[in-house]
């Protein structure tokens, strides 16, 4: 099944969706000429920085069609059987027809590929298994590309030819976009399973059709734009696409969040959609699980538009924070650039965040707003409702986010800051690098007013915040403990040993301790936690995560004990697996992972 996209809504939105998806010796120089016919500069290729090697992980592997099963060592408990999903960048280059290399310049704009690990727990006389495969799901953008040396969507950081006429960037502005099909978008950020209100799933979050061996019957990629891509949850093949405006038609906006919220207890899904104009328009929005119906719960005007990859779900609230990274003339440059990045306001330390906190039980809309000083987050943690210390009546908002000081790490994700083996990774070695490592932090919003009063001026303190040196990103934790308080957060972490991830880390925000996981010369991805329904303590389960060994140059997914972060299982044998963003887990018995993180 293809859902066909609207003319109308094929313009800035699908050129978004194109770009918010997703061994060396020393001095060796490889010119690589761009496929406009300019020549670049050459590209020196280094010894691995800090003598950890990670270059294989942004080169990406091969497409691994057919399932293949990888060699297992140690013991995967039998709660984890189930289907990892993962999704990402893959290559970014192609070679041309024309004897050219066309190559993306910003990680987050590489060539989309999802990785499936289904996991079997031991039966009888048969062991556990780990079968692996993967699929590049944009094969008709790189034939494009292939056979025309070029792609003028609008991405995320995509660098122009500086030798691009003046008339070209105008008439770019007016050229209508040409609509695409699912194989030549590119749309790779996070994943969902059989979400409410997409073609596929029924009222009661109940899929069509029979569905698959894993229990998966709809499978949708998802990207910072309104757009929605289906695929297929066994062959990975991308079958369809869907746009915001399928929800809900006053969803018209080109930009939502990658990461949406999900009820724990109900299954239902928030999100924005942004939408621009000389009067930018958040509209705050809940998918019923039940119904499959969406409603607006709040429209925001009187805000600029920003750059807002998560946002936050209470029991009682959304809690969108508008951070800062705003566009500039609402969004209007975006279409002379091309791409997000160089459309983005430079970080203005005088400009405080937002929070807007929304009324998501009742029908007060927008209630509140607070005032923080500036930062820059990707993602957000959790958050919750507990009694006010300071006022025996009120009720505070506690959130938990990955920050940073400002919005400079935005150009840190260069591939050419990024490889081990390129000299722009040496200017974000060791402490120079801190203003691109995110700190975990605690935010207080006191007093959350019942009745609507978005205009009084409150404030939400700092509580807490971890050093640069102990970073975290790609945050997770026992979705258990969603809307309600935590205490442990697990991420990658970014120590300056590496020129991209080094570890993998346990954060407790009660002691404010860490315990972590490093091997030198292995980079992790974004661990996911799977609870042991046994257990009885938050931290009873394990993690998955998928690890780099830069020195043999192949991937493998390794499992960890989420309580001592000691390795108790790894499968290994196929090959590379590209360095993603971020992915989820379904379970044996049907149980997935909360499209919360």
């Amino acid at each position: 099944m293809t859902t066909k996209v609207s003319p109308a809504a094929n313009g800035l939105a699908n050129g978004l969706a194109n770009g918010l998806s997703n061994g060396h010796t020393n001095g060796h120089v490889k010119p690589v000429t761009k496929a406009h016919g300019s020549t670049k500069k050459p590209q020196v290729m280094l010894e691995p920085l800090h003598d950890w090697p990670n270059d294989a992980g942004f080169d990406g592997g091969e497409d691994r069609i057919e399932p293949v099963e990888l060699t297992l060592t140690g013991t995967i408990p039998a709660y984890a059987a189930g289907v990892l999903y993962r999704t990402g960048p893959g290559s970014y280059q192609v070679d041309t027809d024309k004897g050219t290399t066309w190559s993306m310049s910003h990680w987050f704009d590489g060539f989309s590929q999802v990785h499936r690990f289904q996991i079997e727990a031991a039966d009888g006389d048969r062991p556990a298994r780990v079968v692996y495969n993967s699929r590049t799901n944009v094969d008709e953008l790189i034939d494009r590309i292939r056979v025309t040396g070029a792609w003028d969507p609008i991405t995320f950081g995509q660098e122009r030819d500086p030798c691009e006429s003046y008339f070209k960037k105008v008439m770019s502005v007016f050229t209508p976009s040409r609509r695409r099909g699912p194989g030549e978008t590119n749309v790779g950020v996070t994943l969902s399973v059989d979400p409410p209100g997409l073609p596929g799933s029924r009222p009661g979050g109940k899929a069509d059709g029979a569905g698959h061996a894993s229990g998966v019957s709809s499978l949708w990629a998802k990207t910072d734009a309104a757009i929605y891509k289906r695929l297929d949850p066994e062959t990975l093949e991308p079958i369809g696409l869907a746009q915001q405006t399928t929800l809900h038609p006053d969803l018209r906006g080109p930009i939502s969040a990658a990461h949406a919220k999900s009820d724990p207890s109900t299954g239902d899904v928030y999100n924005y959609n942004l939408e621009f104009g000389r009067r930018s328009t958040y509209r705050v929005f809940r998918v019923s699980a039940a119904t499959g119906q969406t409603d607006i719960l709040a429209t925001i005007d009187h805000l600029d538009a920003a750059y807002i990859h998560s946002l936050f779900l209470t029991a009682k609230h959304v809690v969108l924070c508008v951070w800062n990274a705003y566009y500039v003339l609402g969004g209007a440059k975006m279409l002379w650039e091309r791409n997000v990045l160089d459309a983005l306001q430079p970080f203005q330390p005088g400009k405080p965040t937002k929070w807007l906190v929304i009324d998501r039980v009742g029908s007060a809309g927008h209630v509140a707003t607070y005032d923080s000083p500036p930062f820059f987050s990707f993602h957000s943690v959790n958050a919750w409702e507990e009694p006010s210390p300071t006022d025996p009546s009120g009720t505070d908002i506690v959130a938990d986010l990955c920050a940073y000081p400002d919005s400079s790490v935005l150009k840190r994700f260069y591939y050419e800051n990024l490889r081990a083996t390129a000299p722009g990774a040496r200017a974000y070695a060791g402490d120079k690098g801190d203003s691109a490592r995110a700190q975990l932090r605690r935010y207080r919003l006191p007093s959350v007013p019942s009745a609507a009063s978005p205009s009084t001026p409150r404030t939400a303190s700092l509580e807490w915040e971890n050093p640069p040196n102990l970073a975290c990103e790609l945050p997770t934790l026992n979705a258990n403990a969603l809307t309600r308080p935590h205490r442990f957060v697990y991420g990658v972490s970014d120590t300056g040993k590496s020129s991209f991830m080094d570890g993998l880390v346990k954060h407790d925000t009660q002691s404010l301790t860490t315990l972590s996981w490093a091997v030198p010369a292995h980079s992790p991805g974004e661990p996911i936690f799977v609870p042991d329904p046994a257990g009885a303590a938050e931290d009873d389960g394990v993690l998955l995560s998928v690890v780099l060994d830069g020195r043999s140059g192949a991937s493998y997914l390794l499992v960890l004990d989420a309580r001592t972060m000691r390795e108790v299982a790894r499968a290994e044998g196929g090959g590379v697996v590209a360095f993603g963003f971020h992915g989820t887990f379904v379970g044996s018995q049907g149980v997935s992972r909360p499209e919360d993180l």
